[in-house]
């Protein structure tokens, strides 16, 4: 058998319980919030634009969902695979749901089929393929197209087309960061899209690699220096990696978290003393991706580790508007007082961990350190509903709804598991849209 072959088994003979459609219910609420507030952005006014333009299928609507739901960097990350899987699978899983009319616990069963193919290959890509690839691009096609199989019925040797025509459609580089474009927010819609498209066409007999992953010139071979196929089938009865995946509480890249977490709880202590210089201490994929010490645009600074430290230290929160000019402007004389310097444990913990530490030194001379080995929103940390509720209302009424209305959606997505009926939820945002 072929790794996907054996991968396709070994998600369609997990079980699911009652807690597994109540969590995937809870990321999907996830999802969708990001996507209300990322459509209410600048890049989400550019997609919107686009879209009331083009000619719009189902898979069309998913891609900008998809894009919308990647916009405002508060959608979930799975930590072993340094993937965003929500902002692909969802919107797939919502767009196709409702094209078929699948009833609700449907939809959660094939968004849990959708994060443990993509989570499971983007654990497998080996840290090298991080550097230049963006993981939630190039295995995003699978997650997709592993959901979409689920709702399709797929037999498995069309779920083996499926993803074979998923894993060719790989593509996304980081390349974006170097201006601060707009490309990556393209990565998880295209992604979405590719998934659905490869599903779809396996439906009709369109055939593709059942060696996509490992062969001689598949995946492994073309995009990956230092791959770990191992990981794609290990521990096969281990939790639903949906479970295992981290929500952010914070909007930015979620290697800056533990860095904010660290942060805010310095700010708690200063008593009205103030920080002259900041060391942190941190593993190298955060400093790989989030090297920006002088961020010169508000995406720049929600990838910047000295921005987010110097931000949080001195508002003792961060929000939607906690990188744009005048905040930028604000943390600047810290940011210039702020290094940043790899160091165990926090590297030899990653990816199992992303931890970091934050020393602040005052001008009165005080030493404040603080240390996390996981962040607030990790599984070993994991927001209560209360704290999901509140987090996805927000966003939710930054997105353009009434308290009423997202209270009514909240509500709405929460009881998912327990829908005997079909979903309004797509055709409910694609028309918030008003793409025409």
């Amino acid at each position: 058998m072929s790794l996907t072959q054996e991968l396709i088994e070994l998600i369609r003979n997990k079980p699911v319980s009652d807690r597994d459609l109540r969590h995937a219910a809870l990321f999907t609420l996830d999802a969708i919030a990001c996507a209300y507030a990322g459509s209410r952005t600048g890049v989400g006014g550019v997609l919107r634009s686009w879209a009331s333009s083009s000619d719009m299928d189902s898979k069309r609507k998913a891609l900008l969902m998809g894009a919308l739901t990647h916009i405002t960097e508060t959608d979930d990350l799975h930590r072993a695979s340094v993937t965003h899987p929500g902002c692909v699978v969802v919107p797939a899983v919502l767009a196709l749901g409702a094209k078929l009319g699948a009833d609700a616990p449907r939809m959660l069963h094939a968004i849990l089929h959708g994060f443990e193919a993509m989570c499971r290959v983007g654990a497998a890509v080996g840290p090298a393929h991080y550097r230049v690839w963006h993981n939630t691009a190039t295995c995003g096609p699978f997650g997709s197209a592993m959901a979409a199989a689920s709702l399709l019925e797929l037999s498995a040797d069309q779920a083996v087309n499926a993803l074979g025509n998923a894993g060719t459609q790989s593509s996304g580089f980081w390349q974006f960061m170097e201006t601060g474009a707009m490309s990556k927010h393209l990565h998880a819609g295209r992604a979405c899209e590719s998934g659905m498209l490869a599903a779809e066409l396996a439906a009709h007999g369109f055939s593709g690699s059942p060696e996509i992953l490992e062969g001689r010139k598949g995946f492994f071979t073309a995009m990956c220096n230092d791959p770990e196929p191992v990981c794609i089938l290990e521990e096969p009865d281990a939790a639903w990696q949906l479970c295992l995946t981290s929500i952010k509480p914070w909007p930015s890249c979620r290697h800056t978290h533990p860095i904010i977490d660290c942060a805010l709880e310095i700010h708690q202590m200063l008593d009205g003393d103030r920080v002259k210089e900041i060391e942190i201490r941190t593993y190298q994929a955060a400093l790989d991706v989030c090297d920006y010490p002088m961020p010169e645009t508000e995406y720049q600074a929600k990838f910047s580790l000295y921005h987010t430290a110097a931000i949080a230290v001195l508002d003792g929160e961060v929000g939607l508007n906690s990188f744009d000019d005048a905040a930028r402007q604000r943390s600047e004389q810290l940011r210039r007082q702020t290094s940043v310097t790899i160091a165990d444990p926090y590297a030899s913990n990653y990816p199992a961990s992303w931890g970091a530490e934050v020393t602040a030194r005052t001008e009165s001379g005080a030493s404040l350190r603080i240390s996390r080995k996981d962040c607030k929103g990790d599984p070993e940390l994991a927001l209560d509903n209360d704290e999901m509720r509140i987090k996805a209302m927000g966003l939710l009424q930054y997105g353009g709804l009434d308290e009423s209305q997202a209270r009514q959606l909240c509500k709405q997505v929460l009881a998912m598991p327990e829908t005997a009926g079909g979903s309004s939820l797509f055709s409910d945002f694609i028309d918030h849209l008003d793409i025409g």
